[in-house]
């Protein structure tokens, strides 16, 4: 089938807006890849790889070939089978997408995601005040605040810190397309609007309110500005936007905390409470209340699933049955609100070292470190904020057990490398195709 250089550039160009825009509604995202993969291999002699390009790819697909390595380790098949199923996109995304870098436009892509994502996320805000206004009512009279960034993320049909982590990025853009506006003299009506969307999606930063997601955007704010200052950018003009940044993120934030006032008590006292009970929740009152969300059950979790790892060093348990092992290990360790909730590990590095041994924190830590690479080599305030987003997430989550941190890791991470590769063939000259 031929196709013009232009009308593939437009499609292509489509499905990674479309992709990257559906990331937080898992079935549409999953038939857009489907299709995705699908066009990219009616038009695979359009794919090219370099030598530096099939090491990147190597790299991003490192968490599901770790995976097939040691799919033997398994206790069921078919088990296996869907432990792979779930990474499929780390193949699919580097393969086609670095395949054709030469048509990706990353800057426009950010851009057209930052405007989409925080308009979508601006509608489903209207349709829960709208659809659940008992819980608006309640949350507007300091009624269980803790709850609220739950609800409204339930709404959607995604997990709080994984939706926040999603708006945390799309926050970073916004601010760094605010610069932008200014460093290319748009006209005002721009610089107001990519202002209006920096506002909004800060604002759902905060309403969302994981405690990771909000500390993460805060330095990728830091991260930006400071590229910004390194930059050729007229420095008044940088004073000057970002004093009117400063202004509108203080004045959100103070207005957020008057009407919030768990804030205060979420990231202080609620996170560090009952630290000495570490490995012994059962001992407090009600657990399911008072520390569900708190740093002593993640360590809790964290310290039963370092134990079990030691004892199956040095391949692991086998990637499907890392969940059920350790709640089988609560049970035997007599962790009963543990066992009673079945917990994941919460951190990405020790699941990985659970299912996959010695190597799995390895191939983590290869993975991430690919996103600061290509952030550091570029010195591109964007990437680095989402290898900081991604890298801390992983350090209290596991993101690379679900979709919405498979996927969205994958097809950004997989940008970036097109990006980079760009710049690489015009600096360096890129080795010849192999």
């Amino acid at each position: 089938m031929n196709i013009s250089e232009k009308n593939f550039n437009k499609i292509f160009h489509v499905f990674l807006c479309l992709i990257a825009i559906a990331m937080i509604f898992r079935k549409p995202c999953s038939l857009l890849i489907i299709l995705f993969a699908a066009f990219n291999l009616i038009f695979a002699k359009k794919l090219k790889f370099t030598r530096t390009a099939l090491i990147l790819i190597a790299c991003i697909a490192s968490p599901i070939l770790l995976e097939l390595l040691l799919f033997w380790n398994n206790d069921s098949f078919a088990k296996g089978l869907k432990a792979i199923e779930k990474s499929t996109s780390l193949l699919i995304f580097p393969l086609f997408i670095i395949g054709n870098y030469r048509h990706v436009n990353f800057l426009k892509i950010a851009k057209t995601y930052t405007i989409v994502t925080t308009l979508i996320i601006f509608f489903f805000f209207l349709r829960f005040l709208i659809v659940y206004p008992e819980l608006m009512d309640k949350y507007l009279n300091g009624i269980d605040l803790w709850e609220m960034g739950y609800q409204f993320a339930d709404s959607i049909g995604i997990h709080a810190p994984a939706l926040n982590m999603h708006l945390a990025f799309v926050s970073v853009c916004a601010l760094y397309f605010v610069f932008e506006s200014f460093r290319n003299h748009e006209k005002t009506v721009f610089k107001i609007v990519s202002l209006i969307v920096f506002v909004f999606s800060f604002f759902f930063v905060l309403f969302v309110n994981t405690r990771m997601a909000l500390i993460n955007v805060l330095f990728g704010f830091l991260i930006v500005f400071f590229f910004e200052l390194r930059s050729k950018f007229n420095t008044k003009k940088i004073v000057l936007t970002a004093t009117t940044v400063l202004v509108l993120l203080g004045g959100i934030t103070f207005f957020f905390v008057q009407k919030n006032p768990y804030m205060k008590e979420k990231y202080s006292s609620v996170t560090f409470a009952y630290m000495d009970k570490v490995g012994k929740l059962d001992e407090i009152d009600h657990p399911e209340i008072k520390v569900f969300n708190s740093l002593v059950t993640r360590v809790s979790i964290w310290k039963s699933a370092s134990e079990l790892s030691v004892q199956n060093l040095p391949f692991g348990v086998g990637a499907s049955d890392g969940k059920s092992e350790l709640n089988k290990y609560y049970k035997a360790t007599n962790q009963q609100f543990l066992a009673k909730y079945e917990f994941p590990t919460h951190n990405q590095f020790l699941d990985f070292l659970l299912k996959f041994g010695i190597l799995g924190p390895l191939v983590v830590i290869l993975y991430i470190l690919t996103i600061g690479y290509l952030g550091y080599d570029l010195k591109n305030g964007m990437i680095l904020s989402f290898f900081l987003i991604f890298f801390t997430s992983n350090l209290t989550d596991d993101f690379l057990l679900r979709f919405d941190g498979i996927a969205f890791s994958g097809l950004w991470l997989s940008i970036f490398g097109s990006y980079w590769l760009q710049q690489k063939l015009t600096l360096d000259k890129v080795p010849e195709a192999v």
